[in-house]
């Protein structure tokens, strides 16, 4: 059996200083090796576990016999966005991690072939045709994340008037703001949506529902027959410990967007600031962390901490990502909990962390992090929380009747609200997840819509 094929990286010494991106991605001779070790299994259990159910074994066939604009078309009728989830999405819980060939060797790199046709696809200007058949109907689609995206493509292929509203100044949701000009490329995201607005989509921006329009405003001054909430989960979680509040405190959020958005690494060539220590401690163990800890690396700072209470092994990051932490020199201080922050004339100098140890396992089947009576305390300038993010809490209160859970997420019962002709998907149904499972509501959600539309008529 041929061994995987390993993704060229730009050296660790040289990435952890620019922004430019770190995996290199496959060339020909190499995206046919590696899909010459697919099996073609009759019963191919990578389409079952992708979320949006991607044809696997087809495209990789078609990469065989060199047609790769058909390999690409393959992905496009179910992903929209190729280029984009074959570098952050989570291959290796989906449909890597179902493989057959894992089981006693290394799974196929689908990811990497994905990322590779979706890039010829943007190289070589391939455009899969539609044809699309008019009914004039139009649906509101709130939020230009992956949800947005996937359910604004699907619905436009339907024959409806598609109208995305996004309330920041730049379309992408989370693809812009949160993930980090080396692990996706702006550039890659202005070229999909571009794509989409040839379909017909047409995107707004600036426009905040729940301030800027109502939901209550789309249906009865704007005239649509549904709306898609697709959001996200964008609003951060505190510590709730003491300090908090002190210069030098970030969430990541608002760190990442100001980098990733705002463009804060060029600052003074950029409006907006950001200020960045010698010594940064990340606390969280997931994505966001990871993403937030390298880029504090590539602004300047010198150490830079993850701080996670429970161990490596626990770590819910994905692998890729925690290695390449490991390689441009982050280090990781586990089995610790901040419970103060410690500050000098308003400015952040230490945190105080309770040491932890590992007790019986909890819902999520890892173990449960037990307070010990021992603490740590690490000199720090900046601290950047990372614990995860909430639905922002705007629409709610501006949309009383829409139902939501004890944590701010909107109730559904497949993917309709308990408002007649609102629908919900992504992050801000499930809390913070994956790009691709947020797609997969998106895409979802569309069949829903109509079907509830022709209920109508």
């Amino acid at each position: 059996m041929i061994n995987r094929t390993k993704m060229p990286e730009l050296n660790p010494n040289i990435r952890k200083n620019n922004f430019s991106e770190v995996a290199l991605g496959f060339d020909i001779k190499q995206v046919k090796l590696e899909a010459s070790r697919c099996l073609d299994c009759k019963n191919p259990r990578c389409v079952t576990a992708c979320p949006v159910n991607i044809d696997i074994p087809l495209f990789i066939k078609q990469i065989l016999d060199d047609k790769f604009e058909d390999a690409y078309c393959t992905i496009y009728h179910d992903n929209i966005l190729p280029g984009i989830c074959g570098r952050v999405c989570p291959q290796e819980t989906q449909c890597e991690g179902a493989c057959v060939l894992g089981i006693k060797y290394e799974s196929v790199s689908i990811g990497a072939l994905e990322r590779f046709l979706g890039d010829y696809s943007l190289e070589n200007n391939i455009l899969k045709k539609e044809n699309i058949i008019e009914n004039h109907k139009k649906i509101a689609i709130v939020g230009s994340g992956p949800a947005g995206l996937a359910c604004a493509a699907a619905i436009r292929r339907l024959g409806y008037i598609t109208d995305v509203y996004e309330a920041l100044h730049e379309f992408g949701g989370v693809l812009k703001y949160g993930i980090p000009e080396f692990r996706l490329p702006k550039s890659i995201v202005d070229t999909e949506i571009k794509r989409l607005e040839k379909l017909g989509v047409n995107f707004y921006k600036n426009v905040i529902i729940g301030k800027t329009l109502t939901i209550d405003q789309l249906f009865k001054e704007y005239d649509y027959k549904a709306v898609f909430i697709g959001s996200g989960a964008g609003l951060p979680s505190s510590l709730g410990i003491k300090g908090e509040n002190l210069n030098g405190v970030y969430y990541a959020n608002e760190f990442l967007t100001r980098v990733n958005l705002m463009r804060a690494n060029n600052f003074p060539l950029s409006a907006t600031p950001i200020k960045i220590g010698k010594t940064v401690a990340v606390v969280g163990g997931g994505n966001v962390a990871m993403d937030a800890a390298r880029t504090a690396k590539r602004l300047g700072a010198e150490n830079v901490y993850i701080v996670y209470r429970r161990n490596m092994e626990a770590l819910p990051a994905r692998l890729e990502e925690v290695h390449h932490a490991i390689d441009e020199g982050i280090i990781f201080k586990l089995l610790l909990n901040p419970v103060e922050i410690i500050g000098e004339a308003y400015e952040i100098k230490k945190v105080r962390c309770q040491v932890m140890v590992l007790g019986e396992k909890d819902a999520s089947g890892r173990q449960r992090p037990v307070p010990t009576d021992e603490y740590q305390i690490i000199d720090v300038d900046n601290l950047i929380i990372a614990i995860g993010q909430s639905p922002n809490p705007i629409i709610k209160k501006a949309t009383p009747n829409l139902k939501v859970d004890d944590w701010g997420r909107v109730v559904v019962d497949d993917y309709q609200t308990s408002i007649p002709g609102v629908f919900a998907g992504g992050d801000i149904v499930t809390g913070a997840a994956t790009v691709i499972l947020a797609m997969g509501a998106g895409k979802d959600s569309a069949q829903r819509i109509d079907k509830y539309i022709k209920t109508l008529e």
